[in-house]
């Protein structure tokens, strides 16, 4: 940064010339490449819908290629030039910009433009992702639920345009901020993958110490009855009593505090599909094992409220003999699962009725040593909970630092 603000003090003291991009390029309509054109090795292109799913600010290699023969009637973009999106459904990504850094020239679609110009590339490709260039872009975006900018708008946008020494150095610059938080993002991630995968070995490796001879296990319909859920139909959901959600089931190993979802439910319904402590909740269809009996474990008893015909509701026969939260734990572990690989049938859906779930078995040490092994996987839980939630904190937060820093270097007072 203070090499970049020396620059600025050496070079333009007073200022710096803003000029239209059309004054310092020419932009080019790309045509004719289509998704099935594409071939496995060749001539590199790129589709204008890649410039949103495939590439960031610059690249010098293509996902995609087309046949030489083809490439020669196709518009080409030349090494430094930038590839722009010119359509999108929305207004923040309408004009998304990659440039281009390979050694040879690359192959446009159509619905995206060639930016041909005297600017150095990364400089040119991050102000188009500036506030400055958003707010001058939407005054000339049009279309309702397509939007686009034509090239004749684009042209009058106004750039600041320094020195080519101050654009490359702030180019690099930015890449490399761009880079280290890419990095950052990639560690959290990778953070939190390992920590998930720890808690996982040691809730399976506690949960696995009931195998011992001496302590005893049960079927889970020697523990439970087993219940199904409250079906409704849809305009009978978003008003009335408190309603516990598979979504809410499969994302949640204890009953929130609060139930947000609501349905229209009767006395009756209230009384036979009632969440009392000690009840344990868990899925009963998904696409695929590692889906299914996912489980919920009621601390507390829900007044008036009810739960999803999609999960089955356990309730212990004796409620001194199982934990609520033990269970749940097991539901979730692979001990579980691989009980369930081996009698459920697999289709495009899998289904845990009663036959299977009632048969399986679930080791029941003491109550004590539950609520050992449930007072452990708290806090493990809370941990990878706590990573879970500072992730997406953390990542829109080095954006937000990184979009500050991008803008900064990309403003400039305008020279008289």
């Amino acid at each position: 940064m203070s090499r970049i603000v020396d620059l600025i003090a050496e070079h333009c003291p007073e200022g710096v010339e803003f000029k239209a991009l059309g004054e310092v390029g020419e932009f080019i309509r790309g045509n004719g490449l289509q998704k099935k054109d594409f071939v496995a090795a060749g001539f590199p292109c790129i589709h204008y819908g890649q410039v949103f799913t495939t590439y960031g600010t610059a690249t010098s290699t293509t996902k995609s290629f087309v046949t030489p023969e083809l490439a020669m009637r196709l518009r080409r973009a030349k090494p430094g030039d930038l590839v722009i999106a010119t359509t999108s459904e929305n207004d923040a990504d309408v004009c998304k910009a990659v440039a281009w850094l390979g050694d040879t020239e690359v192959a446009i679609s159509g619905d995206s433009y060639i930016y041909s110009h005297s600017l150095d590339p990364l400089y040119a490709a991050f102000f188009l992702q500036t506030s400055d260039f958003r707010s001058q872009k939407m005054r000339f975006i049009t279309g309702t639920k397509l939007k686009r900018v034509s090239s004749r708008h684009l042209a009058r946008i106004k750039i600041p345009v320094p020195p080519l020494v101050i654009q490359r150095e702030i180019g690099k610059a930015l890449q490399e901020f761009g880079r280290l938080r890419a990095e950052l993002v990639v560690e959290l991630e990778a953070e939190l993958r390992y920590r998930s995968r720890q808690f996982s070995y040691y809730r399976d490796s506690l949960l696995a110490g009931g195998e011992a001879e001496s302590d005893r296990w049960a079927t889970v319909g020697e523990l439970y009855e087993s219940s199904s859920g409250l079906s409704k139909s849809a305009d009978q959901f978003g008003f009335g009593q408190p309603f516990l959600s598979f979504r809410t089931v499969f994302n949640n190993p204890i009953v929130p505090s609060e139930l947000r979802n609501l349905v229209n439910s009767t006395e009756s319904e209230q009384a036979r599909y009632s969440i009392n402590a000690g009840d344990v909740f868990v899925t009963r269809t998904s696409e695929d094992i590692e889906g299914l009996g996912m489980s919920c474990a009621a601390l507390r008893g829900y007044p008036k409220a009810t739960f999803n015909g999609f999960t089955k509701r356990l309730r212990p026969r004796e409620p001194d003999v199982i934990d609520a939260q033990f269970a749940a734990y097991f539901f979730r572990s692979s001990l579980f699962r691989r009980q369930i690989a081996r009698m459920a049938v697999l289709s495009t859906r899998v289904s845990l009725n009663d036959d299977i779930l009632l048969r399986i078995r679930i080791p029941v040490p003491p109550v004590e040593e539950q609520q050992r092994i449930v007072a452990i996987l708290n806090k493990f839980d809370a941990l990878v909970s706590d990573l879970s939630r500072a992730l997406p904190a953390e990542v829109a937060a080095r954006r937000q630092q990184y979009e500050y820093y991008r803008d900064k270097l990309l403003t400039f007072e305008e020279a008289a």
